[in-house]
């Protein structure tokens, strides 16, 4: 037993026992700061749901910085920190790209405008030989296709559509519920139902259609600019960038969009639309596949009063 014990000491004495703990020292704890560095950062940042996702990519920077003495662990150490500067000098080169192609593509927006705009007349012209109603100026961006694949997902026609309930809370002035569903391709659909006491469809309506406004209250948008308008539709193109955790892309968005009426009922259809004066880029990740409309009308408050002061949202969503 004392000689157990004997060669356990010498064995702890020797100088490379301890160079070799002291090295996986070293390389454990920057790793396991910046993991900590990253759950707080994941839990203070919105939206909410993003706060648990690991997001130790932090540490890149400080790996270079830290490398450990060991010639055991310092091989281990040179192969992150390889990694680690090759992903690094890809990122600023991307961006240094982009930075030196932006200019050029504002010279070239003004020309492609034009150009789609001399398309878009002679479409329309030729068009108005095969049909009796020529078509108007924006009509073929949101059309009434869009209108009505909206109805066809509100009212519920497809009955193998099963949607599953997700969350249901309500205040004193607001009700709110949520479904989600899953087809067999495609992805996945979003619903909600959101009654507002005492407010009118036309608020609302401004409300969600307001982007100056809609800076002030979503986190999320970053940057938004009209590109066109058509005012005898009331159609609209527009771009949006969404921003998200470091460790993801931020999302930009080409939406055409477009609000019919009727019965005091408001169908706002917003879809993603190609839009060639505007090229895609590496960065921000361009969201092409998007639909987000809403049906806003006027209800029964929920105060049991009998009145009509309440106004229903529904919103049907889904993108990839």
């Amino acid at each position: 037993m004392d000689d157990t014990i004997f060669d356990l000491m010498e064995f702890w004495k020797k100088p490379s026992v301890i160079e070799t703990f002291v090295d996986i020292l070293l390389c454990a704890v920057p790793i396991w700061l910046a993991v900590m560095i990253g759950l707080v950062i994941g839990w203070s940042w919105r939206p909410r749901w993003t706060g648990l996702i690991f997001l130790g990519l932090r540490s890149k920077f400080r790996f270079l910085w830290t490398a450990p003495p060991g010639f055991g662990a310092r091989r281990l150490w040179l192969a992150f920190t390889a990694l680690s500067a090759f992903s690094v000098c890809r990122t600023i080169w991307s961006n240094f790209k982009g930075k030196n192609g932006k200019s050029a593509a504002m010279a070239t927006s003004l020309a492609s405008t034009s150009a789609a705009s001399a398309i878009n007349s002679e479409a329309e012209s030729s068009d108005s030989i095969s049909s009796p109603r020529e078509p108007q100026e924006g009509e073929e961006i949101v059309t009434e296709r869009d209108l009505e694949h909206l109805l066809h997902l509100f009212e519920g026609k497809d009955g193998q559509m099963e949607w599953q309930s997700m969350m249901e809370r309500s205040t004193s002035n607001m009700a709110y519920q949520a479904w989600r569903h899953d087809p067999q391709t495609g992805p996945t659909m979003y619903r909600s139902r959101t009654v507002f006491e005492d407010a009118t469809p036309e608020l609302v309506r401004d409300f969600f259609w307001d982007d100056e406004f809609r800076l002030k209250w979503d986190a999320m948008l970053a940057y938004f600019k009209i590109l066109e308008e058509f005012p005898h539709t009331g159609t609209m193109i527009v771009h949006w960038i969404k921003k998200f955790p470091f460790f993801c892309s931020d999302r930009e968005y080409i939406i055409g969009r477009r609000i019919w009426e009727a019965d005091k009922t408001y169908y706002c259809v917003t879809k993603g639309v190609p839009y060639p004066a505007l090229p895609k880029r590496d960065k921000p990740r361009r969201v092409e596949h998007y639909f987000s409309s809403w049906v806003i009308r006027t209800v029964e408050s929920c105060k049991g009063d009998g009145q009509m002061s309440a106004c229903e949202v529904t919103l049907l969503h889904y993108s990839r």
